[in-house]
């Protein structure tokens, strides 16, 4: 009896191993100060792998917000591909990454005024069935206690959301964010608006976070080092949608890097394991 041959699965490539792939991708759009279309993004290539925790750097204007929108799939590139999770955007009938992939916003959201920051939690993973008053499953519940503790906001599993402060909010928006289990979570500025208490306290859960989901990549825009999480491993500079530098943060970190991709004379140091800048105002 002939046997069939069978055929070996051919070996996983970078862009379905990563999660998240930028192929010479450029975003086109309109510039309100020049008040005409423009080039937002320029031919940017990057790979992001499991496990790493990338900070995008840049000044107003730069287009670090443009390629985290372009990253989670609410923009649409005018040339190159966006692969996220191993699915490329915009690929015919391809499985959703963002349902595998989440995101915080520098505004945290709002809901109605009778939601718990329970209620909050449990609407990533149980939709709408959490408004209508339906039995949520026990392990659903079971599950938003955990991560709420985990992120320090067990003591408020059932305050009213809308009368948590603002950092807290953001504490118990990457609660949500983690019921789904997502492979890629973005920032957008997370800590913007937050006192100085709110801030860390958020830091730490992003670092706690990271120590406890070693698979788990993440994404998080700002405007200032200080607001580097210690769990961050790679940064991504920008300057007029173009690439400044990119790698592994020890070494695209420098004052040299940090002073082109602002335009003006940066000095930096390190305080424990945070960073700490200082620029040169223009003109001074």
């Amino acid at each position: 009896m002939s046997s069939t041959p069978t055929s070996t699965p051919p070996a996983p490539t970078a862009a379905s191993t990563a999660a998240l792939v930028f192929d010479g991708v450029s975003v086109r759009g309109w510039d309100p100060r020049l008040d005409r279309p423009t080039t937002l993004l320029h031919a940017l290539d990057w790979h992001v792998a499991p496990g790493e925790h990338w900070v995008l750097l840049g000044a107003n204007g730069a287009g670090k917000t443009t390629m985290l929108k372009t990253a989670g799939g609410s923009i649409e590139p005018a040339d190159g591909t966006v692969t996220v999770l191993g699915e490329r955007h915009g690929a015919p009938a391809f499985r959703d990454p963002r349902l595998r992939m989440s995101m915080i916003d520098a505004t945290p959201r709002r809901f109605s005024s009778a939601m718990t920051a329970t209620d909050v939690v449990l609407l990533r993973a149980a939709g709408s069935i959490a408004l209508r008053g339906q039995r949520i499953p026990p392990h659903e519940v079971e599950r938003a206690a955990e991560l709420l503790q985990r992120f320090g906001c067990g003591e408020l599993a059932q305050r009213k959301y809308a009368d948590c402060s603002q950092g807290e909010q953001q504490r118990v928006l990457l609660a949500r964010a983690l019921m789904r289990d997502p492979s890629l979570v973005l920032f957008d500025e997370p800590t913007t608006g937050l006192d100085l208490p709110g801030r860390e306290g958020f830091l730490q859960a992003m670092a706690r976070l990271a120590s406890e989901r070693p698979q788990l990549a993440t994404v998080t825009v700002t405007h200032h080092v200080e607001e580097l999480p210690p769990s961050t491993t790679h940064a991504y500079m920008l300057r007029g949608g173009r690439t400044v530098a990119a790698g592994a943060v020890d070494e695209v970190l420098t004052e040299e890097l940090l002073s082109e991709c602002f335009g003006v004379p940066v000095s930096l140091g390190r305080f424990a394991d945070r960073w700490v800048a200082r620029a040169q105002a223009p003109g001074w």
